[in-house]
């Protein structure tokens, strides 16, 4: 028997494309066997490159659950996350992601995230986007700041 949520997340990426809303990604949060948010891929729709259906996913579910984090959650993709989405995931503690089409799969269509990952294993002196850390002690005040604020709520 085939996952209905895994199978909700693929319609919920049908309906994308038919609908020309984004790309052909769909993702669900569930807790406890309940979804808890939905997302599509509206990255062109909303001129935002961040709009992935994982992430979208994830603010509607920490908006449901009124947490920023989703300890006892799974999320449901239609397809590998790609690294933003994988950091995404990790950052609200999720606990399983399932996901139906591989990365690969989704290269033959267009959507080729394997330079991602390639590039973050790099050093970043031989990454193809120049990066250059420029020094300011200010920075590192922030910092201490943070440690020595009792009010701080930790994640």
């Amino acid at each position: 028997m085939q996952n209905p949520f895994l199978l909700r997340a693929i319609e919920i990426a049908c309906d994308n494309v038919r609908n020309q809303s984004g790309g052909p990604f769909g993702a669900v949060v569930v807790k406890s066997g309940v979804v808890v948010g939905e997302g599509a891929n509206h990255v062109t729709a909303a001129k935002d490159p961040t709009a992935h259906a994982e992430i979208v996913a994830i603010r509607a579910a920490c908006l449901r659950l009124d947490s920023f984090q989703l300890n006892g959650c799974e999320i449901y993709s239609s397809c590998e996350p790609c690294p933003m989405c994988l950091a995404a995931i990790y950052w609200s503690r999720l606990d399983k992601i399932f996901y139906a089409s591989s990365r690969h799969d989704a290269a033959q269509a267009g959507f080729d995230d394997d330079f991602l990952y390639r590039e973050i294993a790099l050093p970043q002196a031989a990454r193809s986007l120049p990066i250059e850390q420029l020094a300011c002690e200010q920075a590192n005040q922030i910092f201490e700041d943070w440690r020595n604020d009792q009010r701080k709520i930790r994640y």
